[in-house]
């Protein structure tokens, strides 16, 4: 069972293709199961309507942030909107300010449409 269904948008495509394959895989795998789990480890709140999907593999701490889109009736979608490997112990403001960002012109373009 899947708790929600993860989209991509062109900013955390991006990313996952800039990664090698192994790495691509393991995020892959890691949002596959957190889709089927309620696991922190794997994906967590970070801040009001910011969420983090987490991967550690080879060395790195894959980080892409995601929000929650409940407006599509039947199906839970989590949007991943950006990636990023993790340098330090927190997640950079600027980039929780940019996923922020782009939460919020996902709501105005859906509204448009």
């Amino acid at each position: 069972m899947h708790y929600f269904q993860t989209i991509f948008l062109a900013e955390a495509d991006k990313f996952i293709a800039g990664l090698d394959t192994k790495t691509a895989r393991k995020v892959f795998f890691n949002i596959d199961l957190a889709e089927q789990t309620n696991d922190p480890r794997l994906f967590k709140k970070l801040q009001d309507q910011i969420w983090e999907f987490r991967t550690k593999y080879s060395g790195m701490e894959i980080r892409l942030l995601a929000f929650w889109d409940k407006s599509a009736g039947e199906a839970t979608l989590v949007i991943a909107a950006l990636g990023f490997i993790k340098k330090g112990d927190k997640v950079p403001r600027n980039e929780i300010e940019r996923a922020v960002r782009i939460r919020v012109n996902y709501f105005e373009n859906k509204a448009i449409k």
